[in-house]
């Protein structure tokens, strides 16, 4: 694996950071209409100059941050290399009615388009953000310190374009040793100002995830998932589970479909973040599922009655509700404590879900 000198590192610099603002439209509106009118105009520094000077009297900010703001639009690759051109979605960007519609655009465009290695005199190809998704798909989470760690990569070395759980150990090490977080403090800040507007991941705990996938281990409202698990309390937590399913089956298995499958969850009834710390590591208060029944019974989808069977919502497949009613948790399981906390992931967690006491 190559690994590049550690100052030679994703290199991103912003004039602005927030992507919805007037003069960030500002700007792109001036680049957008100087290229249109001037297409057939080969490149020079002197195009180059009344672009900015275009700017400065559309915009009224000053020449250092107009060079930087032109900078960081063919980074993020809004706009081309030597003025040729604007990506396909810069004009929707520019035209969305919303916010919302605009940051669905953002992401398109810095995942599909965006290089930090490319100027307004020099292109490239090489897709950061393409590589750190990749890779997040890969790991299932980022930490903030692995994320800048993959500042350090040369993606162009790592054909099967994303890094593996050990890979992304030794540049963090690599980052550690060289001081690259304390010298390169505002790129890194840069780049995590870009990850914070993409859609569909979301940071928390200072963790990068997909927000389908943080919503499972969290909970719907990530707003205030800021609770951080206790590593070894959680560990003993899981611990027991694993217990009361191997003294009742005489295996570990997922308590309801009765399956040794290789990775079991262990689920809390009462979301964590709405538990105590009592609550939190209560082996009661969690069951030993699979990945499939704890993300249905995490989000929502299904819960329990005191009987342990199923109840399932209507917004579900009917496929998949016909099969599930061949399955339900043991009432062997089911004592007064564990019954409490299913009252309340029926009442605050299953009925909630859909607003609606019909399921």
């Amino acid at each position: 694996m190559k690994v590049q000198n550690y100052e030679d590192y994703w290199s991103l610099t912003l004039a602005f950071t927030d992507f919805n603002g007037t003069k960030f439209l500002n700007v792109l509106q001036a680049c957008v209409d100087f290229i249109d009118k001037h297409k057939t105009e080969e490149y020079s520094e002197e195009k180059y100059a009344r672009l900015q000077n275009e700017i400065q009297v559309f915009a009224k900010i000053d020449l250092i941050s107009i060079r930087k703001a032109i900078n960081q639009l063919v980074k993020m690759g809004f706009i081309d290399s030597l003025l040729l051109g604007c990506h396909t979605n810069t004009l929707d960007y520019l035209k969305a009615k919303t916010n919302r519609k605009r940051n669905s655009l953002f992401s398109k465009i810095i995942y599909t388009n965006s290089s930090f290695n490319r100027s307004i005199t020099n292109d490239s190809k090489i897709h950061q953000i393409n590589f750190l998704i990749k890779t997040l798909v890969e790991n299932g989470k980022l930490s903030k310190k692995e994320i800048i760690a993959l500042m350090l990569v040369d993606i162009e070395a790592i054909k099967k374009g994303y890094l593996d759980k050990t890979e992304l150990s030794f540049f963090e090490s690599k980052a550690q040793l060289s001081g690259f977080i304390d010298r390169k403090y505002n790129q890194i800040g840069y780049l995590f100002n870009i990850l914070s507007k993409l859609d569909d991941v979301v940071f928390v705990n200072d963790e990068l995830y997909f927000t389908e996938d943080a919503k499972r281990i969290f909970g719907e409202n990530l707003e205030v998932s800021t609770k951080k698990r206790d590593p070894y309390l959680h560990l003993l937590f899981k611990n027991q589970l694993r217990d009361e399913s191997f003294e009742y089956f005489k295996s570990e298995k997922c308590m309801v479909e009765k399956l040794a499958f290789p990775v079991l969850i262990a689920s809390h009834i009462k979301p964590f973040i709405k538990s105590n710390d009592d609550e939190a590591y209560d082996p009661n208060n969690g069951i030993l599922l699979s990945r499939n029944m704890d993300s249905l019974f995490d989000l929502g989808y299904i819960t329990f009655d005191d009987f342990g069977n199923i109840i399932s919502t209507k917004k579900l497949p009917q496929e998949i509700i016909s099969h599930l009613k061949s399955y339900k948790l043991d009432v062997e399981f089911l004592n007064q404590k564990r019954k409490k906390y299913l009252a309340f992931h029926r009442k605050e967690v299953f009925e909630k879900r859909f607003n609606s006491s019909n399921y």
